[in-house]
């Protein structure tokens, strides 16, 4: 993937907060959790906190467990996951515990801050993102410089806001504690503002002593051309279920799901389903959608192959089908190699039509997987 797996983690109070006014952190998760937490950080290559948490909390953000330390030494990590900040101004206290336990860090700031930051001597790498901060250059410099596939985010709230929002988070962990806090002036875990339309979907339910651990995941597909977390997860099933294909000698294995704006699936298929030989991916899942079904227009078509253009069992090609049904945008794996039309441009015909066509290179080795036996 260009941007690791962004795992979001806090504990709030019945009533949606993340601590109080007081002068001491209040503590929401058991010790049971606590313990979880120390799990997950040792499962993940990074971790993430903004400038404010540094101010607010001075965390240090260590796996507290000398064993799942050394679990991580005997996989070949360090035994601490690379600790992540981030700050506009670079306007960060040098004696903080952040920096001064645990591993390697680095700080994600703005051109200015940057300035900043190294005039302070902060013990970290500090790399500028340019005159603003920007979430997806931030992500992808992570997993490009620093190799980093699983990051763990623990806020703060501001942090978890901006992340959803701009659907750039692949699971929410949160953990819900038995009290209230009722004071209006506590910070809260969600700002205001504009998420993504649809529900989340909601993956585990854990109770933990008196805490329930929930873990959701985004169902909303992206707009336009930008990505979003929710297009992984519909692109790789896609990808099972052109694995899910009889083989064939003449023809691809393919897999195809149509995808509401808010993230309701309307229908799935796949290449030769229902022992008919030549049907394709997607014109078995549009066919199981009424024609001028008023959520067409806003959907995704998420296909493991790039729709085709030519082909001599049917009268029209997936390209013109997802054209007819109204669909706007198609998120894909693979463009089409030339084994059976030579020059197939799937892409081209959907994008001179006003289609927003997404290929996400990452999926293309699932996507190839069940069609080894024709490349």
């Amino acid at each position: 993937m260009p941007h690791p797996y962004v795992l979001l983690s806090a504990a709030v109070s019945l009533d949606g907060y993340l601590d109080d006014t007081g002068p001491d952190r209040l503590l929401l998760s058991s010790p049971a959790d606590f313990d979880r937490v120390d799990e997950v950080r040792a499962s993940v290559d990074a971790i993430l906190i903004g400038a404010g948490t540094i101010r607010a909390d001075n965390p240090r953000l260590l796996v507290n467990s000398e064993e799942r330390r050394a679990a991580r030494v005997a996989a070949g990590k360090p035994p601490y996951p690379l600790k992540v900040t981030v700050s506009g101004s670079g306007e960060l206290d040098p004696a903080a515990n952040f920096w001064h336990t645990g591993g390697e860090k680095v700080l994600y700031t703005t051109d200015k801050g940057a300035e900043r930051a190294r005039e302070l001597g902060l013990a970290a790498d500090v790399a500028p993102l340019g005159p603003a901060l920007d979430w997806r250059r931030l992500l992808e410099h992570l997993r490009s410089v620093y190799g980093v596939e699983r990051l763990m985010v623990e806020g703060g709230g501001r942090i978890h806001t901006q992340l959803l929002q701009e659907g750039l988070a692949d699971e929410v962990q949160l953990v819900l504690a038995p009290l209230f806090v009722g004071d209006p002036h506590a910070p809260r875990l969600f700002g205001p503002g504009g998420y993504q339309s649809g529900r989340l979907r909601l993956v585990e339910t854990r109770r933990i002593e008196d805490v329930v651990l929930m873990r959701y995941e985004p169902t909303a597909p992206g707009t336009g051309l930008t990505p979003a977390a929710a297009d992984h997860h519909w692109l790789a099933l896609a990808c099972e279920l052109a694995a899910q294909c009889p083989p064939s000698a003449t023809a691809f294995s393919v897999g195809a799901v149509v995808v509401a704006g808010d993230g309701t699936e309307l229908a799935r298929g796949h290449s030769r389903e229902s022992g008919d030989p030549v049907v394709h991916a997607e014109e078995a899942a549009l066919a199981k959608i009424a024609p001028g079904d008023p959520r067409l227009p806003s959907a995704t078509v998420y296909t493991s192959l790039e729709p085709c253009t030519h082909r001599a069992s049917r009268p029209a090609p997936c390209a013109r089908l997802i054209l007819d049904a109204g669909v706007r945008r198609v998120v894909t794996a693979w463009r089409e190699p030339d084994t059976f039309v030579e020059a197939a441009d799937g892409t081209g015909t959907l994008t001179a039509a006003g289609v927003g066509v997404v290929v996400l290179d990452e999926f293309a080795d699932r996507a190839k997987a069940p069609n080894g036996h024709l490349l």
